[in-house]
């Protein structure tokens, strides 16, 4: 396994990302991040990089589109072992992202708000965040993903060890992944159940 040299880091609960990324960057890992995420950082004296200057394109679309790139992706997914990939992410110009830390919109919380609208659900449904994490738990030989902060002192524990993490870790994580991502779409899907699209209301059933 590669040591660690590029996270992406882009979160809604920023608690100890701070600490969390500060050690990493220490540890001579380069950060890159997007909106809120890129500010929190370096108002804490961390060098970041944005996404959209490691992809080349702009943030677009009133946010929806930050992530969604091939730069993005290619360098999560290709597989290191695999020759094909490594030749293909060099003739594309894909640099490897070995680490990602990413947590999803607050749906639930959005939603339990009593004048929350439909427009206002659609608006706090994660596009990238799943994308990014179910990604980075399919190559979970190759990437570490955390969605949880609870994590972070055994990543790092392990990291400042080894340079990377195991594969034992990795793949605890990537689990913990397609737990949250289950959960997610499953409340996005009960909370639509129950609008009616034509008057935009909410009704709790029995």
């Amino acid at each position: 396994m590669n040591k660690i040299k590029r996270a992406l880091i882009s979160l809604t609960d920023k608690s100890g990302i701070e600490k969390f990324a500060a050690v990493l960057a220490d540890l001579d890992v380069e950060i890159l991040s997007t909106g809120g995420t890129a500010a929190r950082l370096r108002e804490a004296g961390i060098q970041v990089i944005d996404v959209s200057d490691f992809t080349g394109f702009p943030e677009m679309l009133d946010g929806r589109v930050k992530t969604l790139h091939p730069k993005v992706h290619g360098g999560i997914l290709h597989q290191r072992s695999n020759s094909d990939h490594v030749d293909q992410c060099k003739d594309h110009g894909l640099e490897p992202i070995d680490l990602v830390a990413v947590n999803l919109y607050a749906f639930e919380k959005t939603t339990a708000a009593p004048d929350c609208t439909l427009e206002d659900a659609i608006e706090n449904i994660d596009i990238g965040g799943p994308t990014l994490l179910r990604a980075s738990a399919k190559n979970f030989q190759d990437v570490t993903v955390v969605v949880d902060p609870v994590d972070y002192d055994t990543i790092l524990e392990e990291i400042r060890a080894t340079g990377t993490t195991s594969l034992k870790t990795r793949f605890l994580l990537a689990r913990k992944v397609f737990a949250l991502t289950s959960y997610y779409d499953t409340a996005i899907s009960n909370w639509l159940e129950r609008i009616d699209v034509d008057t935009n209301e909410y009704f709790k059933g029995e």
